[in-house]
């Protein structure tokens, strides 16, 4: 299995980050496979792969260098290890300085073998890059906003769980196959190579996105992440269809927005960031919904969640209504690891 040793203060320093970068990467993966897990990704591809698709008709290195370079794991220069606070066109920037032979070094790593003819050229990163940001503006960056509040609703509930049942429990839950072994073990996959070990002081990130099942990446010994699915039911929801006119009409369309989502347990804050409403009004539509018995409340842990009671459910699975069901998830998916295994 694939091992990082971390000491307790490496770990202790670790943080969540939101990156644009890891986001676009995970929906190029998704654009690339051209299946989505759940409706909404099926809903994002049908808007989005005719597009994808003819611009690798156009490009004839396009589609070899994203299939050679997603083979066997990500080749590192396509998916640098992310970097708080970095943009989108910075982390880009990174792509495009690939060395021609690094990227053509990594695509032989991914491919496990030689490059097709097509592929040994020294504008591969230049090409790279290109591709990158139209993934991201044409099919990431309309939706950002949205994404990154949901990305934010996750990091909420990763940092209540750390505080709740400590980075244990949070390592366990982030992947399939991760999992805090003890003795300073944290196992990343299932990829038989030897542990690695994570020098004291250096970075460790944990990066959520909406799309595709995650992948680790290091840079040198200073900089280490795991990009791992956000919670099921956010990422689900992030391209969401609107909420039932007739449902909008009897409660408001923002109160009925909020009854949609608690199809599962969710949090004050997880709502805030999910709508996009501000605090008061996420709390004066609970105080409305629990008054009229539509929606309960408990406590885990620190927090306090919220969801529909049976009584909701008659509500928003009413004929005409077209609700995600009362605790349905987002299809998981084995997890596919790169840059490195």
């Amino acid at each position: 299995m694939g091992l990082w040793l971390i000491d307790a203060d490496t770990l202790a320093r670790s943080r969540f980050l939101v990156s644009p970068f890891p986001e676009t990467f995970a929906s190029l993966k998704l654009l690339h496979a051209g299946a989505g897990a759940h409706s909404g990704e099926e809903a994002w591809l049908r808007a989005h792969l005719p597009g994808y698709r003819a611009l690798l008709a156009a490009d004839p290195v396009a589609g070899p260098l994203v299939d050679a370079g997603l083979r066997s794991w990500i080749a590192d220069f396509l998916c640098p290890t992310p970097c708080a606070g970095e943009t989108f066109e910075e982390t880009v920037v990174r792509v495009r300085a690939a060395a021609p032979e690094a990227a053509r070094a990594n695509l032989r790593v991914s491919l496990a073998g030689p490059l097709p003819a097509v592929l040994e050229r020294d504008d591969l990163p230049e090409r790279a890059a290109a591709l990158l940001t139209y993934v991201w503006e044409e099919t990431v960056r309309p939706y950002w906003d949205r994404r990154r509040r949901v990305l934010e609703a996750d990091v909420v509930a990763r940092t209540a769980q750390v505080s709740q049942g400590g980075w244990a429990a949070v390592l366990d839950s982030l992947r399939p196959w991760t999992r805090w072994l003890g003795g300073s073990r944290f196992q990343v996959n299932l990829h038989e190579y030897p542990p690695r070990e994570i020098a004291s002081g250096a970075e460790l990130a944990f990066v959520p996105v909406t799309t595709g099942r995650g992948w680790v990446s290091w840079e040198g010994r200073e900089r280490y992440a795991v990009v791992y699915p956000c919670s099921g039911v956010l990422a689900e929801d992030h391209d969401r269809r609107p909420v039932p006119a007739g449902l909008g009409a009897l409660v408001g369309p923002a109160r009925a927005t909020v009854l949609t989502l608690l199809g599962s347990p969710m949090s004050t804050t997880q709502l805030v960031a999910v709508t996009g409403q501000s605090l008061g009004s996420v709390g004066r539509h609970l105080r409305v919904l629990l008054d009229a018995g539509l929606v309960e409340r408990r406590r885990a842990g620190r927090s306090v969640l919220y969801e529909r009671t049976a009584a909701g459910d008659v509500l928003v699975e009413a004929p005409g209504a077209s609700p995600r069901p009362k605790g349905a998830r987002g299809t998981a998916r084995p997890a596919t690891d790169g840059p490195q295994p």
